[in-house]
């Protein structure tokens, strides 16, 4: 077995698609070769203080000199460059998507967080990324030599196809991920207000950053806009329990502005669900045409009349959702993901 050591900020039990690709990945590594040693950073990345940064300089050089690292890019993108510099060659560095892209970054932060993460991705001995698009950006607006980088996308296993709401019941929308700014849900929310209406129920499943005012601003919303009984958000819940809402949902929505892969699209049509979303990124422009419909980031109108379609037209829906479940056969497993990584770590000698 090869030893390695896998650092990841913050509680790994989160509820967001980023934490829950390294739980997949620490359980599975061991199936290829990889003997991994969950190291817990501090939880104040990508703003970490200063005796944060310390104790994490600390926790990584306690780590066998001989194992590869691989951190989480929401720590590594975040390191100051002397930081990085001092692991150069023992880094496997893993970007969900680059942390200057998260929306609402002031300009003056995002630059920093360019300039931090372009510099530290230069020392790692390896960079592996959750999709194609987010390789792009790396190559051409972070200077990451594509020859080091290595695409691993999201798996995902086949589950039960999602049931059909009974007849005459209002269908079921579901929306899934961390409450911020780049998910979007202020559009989706502006979006259904022409819809009141037709026959829906949103629902909203995520966890906000316990600093943000942004979940408040949300249920601020949907009252303002005569929602608060047409979309329920449900915070954080377990891996099972939103198993549970993926099957009993007739469509699965998804707004964001950004997306580096958007592991929830690819769990939607695991359960067959037809779909609607914003061409945020490489996972919503690579679904089925005939899948998903697809609409530009931003834009409420637009998203409004792609749900509108697919409320009204139940033989579309229908279509929709017979192409989601086909596809699923041909989606990654996380068993894919992980020999991929540890590929990665097995050929890294520090």
């Amino acid at each position: 077995m090869t030893p390695a050591a896998f650092a990841i900020p913050g509680d790994l039990g989160r509820p967001t698609g980023g934490y829950a690709y390294d739980r997949h990945v620490l359980r599975l590594l061991p199936t290829f070769g990889v003997d991994p040693v969950h190291v817990p950073l501090p939880g104040s990345f990508p703003a970490p203080t200063d005796a944060d940064l310390a104790e994490t300089s600390r926790l990584l050089l306690a780590q066998d000199w001989r194992s590869p690292l691989l951190i989480d890019g929401l720590a590594y993108g975040a390191f100051p460059t002397g930081m990085a510099a001092g692991l150069a060659g023992r880094v496997v560095a893993l970007c969900h998507h680059p942390l200057a892209l998260e929306t609402g970054t002031p300009p003056a932060r995002a630059a920093e967080l360019k300039r931090l993460e372009s510099a530290a991705l230069g020392y790692a001995a390896a960079v592996i990324v959750t999709g194609h698009g987010t390789r792009d950006l790396l190559v051409s607006e972070f200077g990451v030599d594509a020859a080091r980088i290595t695409v691993a996308e999201p798996g995902v296993e086949r589950s039960q196809r999602a049931r059909e709401t009974p007849f005459g019941q209002p269908l079921k929308l579901l929306a899934a991920g961390s409450l911020s700014p780049r998910k979007g849900y202020e559009v989706l929310i502006e979006a259904l207000v022409p819809l009141a209406a037709l026959p829906w129920h949103l629902t909203i499943i995520g966890a906000g950053d316990e600093t943000s005012s942004y979940p408040t601003s949300l249920r601020t919303l949907i009252t303002a806009r005569g929602l608060a009984g047409r979309i329920t958000m449900m915070g954080a819940m377990s891996d099972a329990e939103l198993d549970g809402h993926y099957r009993s949902s007739d469509m699965f929505v998804m707004a964001s502005h950004f997306e580096g892969y958007g592991m929830v699209l690819t769990e939607a049509l695991a359960r067959g669900l037809p779909i609607v979303t914003t061409l945020s990124g490489p996972g919503a422009a690579a679904l089925p045409d005939s899948a998903a419909q697809k609409v530009p980031p931003g834009d409420a109108g637009e998203l409004s009349g792609a749900l509108a379609y697919l409320i009204g037209d139940t033989v579309a829906r229908q279509r929709h959702a017979d192409a989601a479940w086909a596809s699923a056969s041909a989606l990654p497993r996380w068993q894919d993901t992980a020999r991929i990584i540890a590929d990665v770590l097995k050929s890294v000698r520090p």
